[in-house]
């Protein structure tokens, strides 16, 4: 049986990266460059947590996860654990949540939303890691 990680781990992290790198050829991600910084408010433990992904000529070339700040990168969305935790299962769009107010975002709107459907494959992918949320 497949090992479960917990959510943010750096097992899990570890796991994220070689899975979207494996899953996601540039050509799908259509080759751009851009990266997200995921900013989780009222995690359990009361600790704020991050997920920053970076993404290079479509290539997936970075996942960190941790406490406290999150790396500097084009796009800060920040939100509830709960919403992430909903995104990161498919259970809840990317677009919706933003559109919603679930999830505030810096950065450049327009491009953001041109960008929502190669999100929506990362998350995707996310969601078939066996997950402990």
């Amino acid at each position: 049986m497949s090992e479960t990680y917990a959510y943010l781990s750096t097992e899990w992290r570890d796991e994220a990266l070689r899975r979207l790198q494996a899953e996601l050829p540039p050509e799908k991600m259509n080759n751009i460059t851009t990266s997200m910084s995921n900013i989780y408010k009222n995690c359990p433990g009361d600790a704020e947590k991050f997920l920053m992904i970076e993404c290079i000529d479509g290539k997936v070339t970075r996942v960190e996860t941790g406490e406290g700040d999150a790396p500097d990168a084009e796009f800060r969305i920040s939100g509830d654990y709960e919403t992430f935790a909903k995104i990161s299962r498919a259970e809840l769009g990317s677009q919706k949540a933003l559109f919603t107010g679930k999830l505030k975002l810096k950065g450049n709107m327009a491009k953001a939303l041109k960008l929502a459907s190669l999100a929506d494959r990362i998350n995707k992918v996310l969601s078939q890691i066996p997950t402990k949320y």
